[in-house]
């Protein structure tokens, strides 16, 4: 959700479509990070995926890592809780 300040109600700009595992679905967000430029990134747990929304975007996400299925493999997560961004 993003709220406006002064909104009574939010804009939902990431999900909102349920649980489940489409590029419009999250299925238990856990880390959430917005960087400089209001692009949002989440912490998809239950897709084992990291997903990112950039500042504009109204329709679906776009996974950037992650999303294979759950394991140990170089392109999989086992149930990621959060995220840390470097900025150099």
């Amino acid at each position: 959700m993003k709220w406006v300040e002064g909104a009574k109600e939010g804009i939902v700009v990431a999900g909102g479509q349920g649980k489940g595992n489409a590029l419009t679905q999250l299925h238990w967000p856990n880390g959430i990070f917005v960087d400089t430029l209001g692009t949002l990134y989440v912490a998809d747990s239950n897709n084992n995926r990291v997903m990112r929304w950039t500042q504009g975007d109204k329709t679906q996400g776009a996974v950037i890592v992650g999303g294979n299925g759950q394991g140990e493999g170089a392109n999989q997560f086992n149930y990621p809780i959060g995220l840390s961004f470097d900025r150099h």
